[in-house]
């Protein structure tokens, strides 16, 4: 736990619990109408941002050379997906407002050491969720399409190759067999699942960094203990990986790839906050050469 500087204090802005209330009340009426304004700004472009989502499929589609169209089963299915589109641009959008609603109803009860720690992490956090989220965009989904859309023209390859040895005859000219064949006809609904499935996984797991240099400020953690728990962090973050993304390799392995380098970033953040956390004890003359050492 750090020391307090003598400059450190709360604001003298001390006030009844009812008032407390009020002003909660006040920023949850805000952050609810900044919502609301922000979920009906983008029911006017969900088609748009619709289109955006779904690029990655048809780009695949594309280059198979299929028709990049997606469909809806039942009547009230698009409707739905716009309006879950909505909510989901909507909170995005309003973030920002909620966030300062947010902070504007706890800043007066930290420290001043505490405010200028904690501003740094507000601003990395959506920044590090957006970076997670273009990553899936437009790395991990399009690899993760190719695969399983692609992966009903293997299976149908591999079976005519165990049966005769005109396996490519079979699966280029499947108007002269009568075997079944299955062909690909997304769903609205089906295909957004996955991809905001991609983009919220890796958008959450780039937070990383700001979880663990936060626990490193407030000394849970260190850069020590970290390192030293490195074998049993990748059986974690592999497992993270399994559950979060769809079972196939390629995914996976991306995903434990760029969790695993946050992880090692995150260790050199923590380093470089318990050195600047020994600097100022140091300077206040509350640790010497001996201590440092044993941390």
């Amino acid at each position: 736990m750090s020391a307090q500087r003598p400059d450190d204090h709360i604001e003298d802005t001390s006030a009844p619990l009812i008032e407390h209330l009020a002003e909660l009340r006040t920023r949850l009426i805000r952050s609810a109408l900044a919502f609301v304004v922000a979920m009906v700004a983008c029911f006017t472009v969900a088609e748009p941002i619709l289109n955006f989502l779904a690029e990655p499929i048809a780009e695949v589609l594309r280059n198979r050379g299929e028709d990049p169209r997606l469909i809806f089963t039942a009547p009230q299915e698009k409707f739905f997906v716009l309006i879950r589109i909505s909510l989901i641009g909507g909170l995005a959008l309003s973030f920002p407002v909620i966030a300062h609603q947010l902070w504007r109803f706890v800043a007066p009860g930290l420290y001043r050491s505490e405010k200028n720690a904690f501003l740094p992490f507000l601003l990395a956090s959506p920044l590090l969720f957006l970076l997670g989220a273009a990553f899936a965009h437009y790395i991990v989904t399009p690899l993760a399409m190719t695969f399983f859309i692609g992966f009903g023209d293997i299976m149908p390859a591999l079976a005519a190759l165990l049966t005769s040895g005109e396996a490519v005859e079979a699966v280029d000219q499947p108007e002269a067999s009568d075997q079944l064949r299955t062909y690909f006809l997304g769903s609205v609904r089906e295909s957004l699942d996955l991809s905001l499935k991609f983009i919220f996984a890796f958008g959450l797991c780039f937070q990383l960094p700001v979880l663990l240099t936060l626990m490193g400020k407030a000394g849970l953690v260190s850069a020590r203990g970290l390192g030293d728990v490195r074998k049993y962090a990748m059986v974690g973050i592999l497992t993270v990986a399994a559950l979060v993304t769809p079972p196939d390799v390629i995914t996976q392995v991306i995903l434990f790839t760029a969790v695993y380098g946050l992880y090692e970033v995150s260790i050199l953040l923590v380093r470089l906050v318990e050195r600047r956390r020994n600097a100022e004890l140091r300077a206040m003359g509350l640790m010497d050469e001996e201590d440092e050492a044993s941390r």
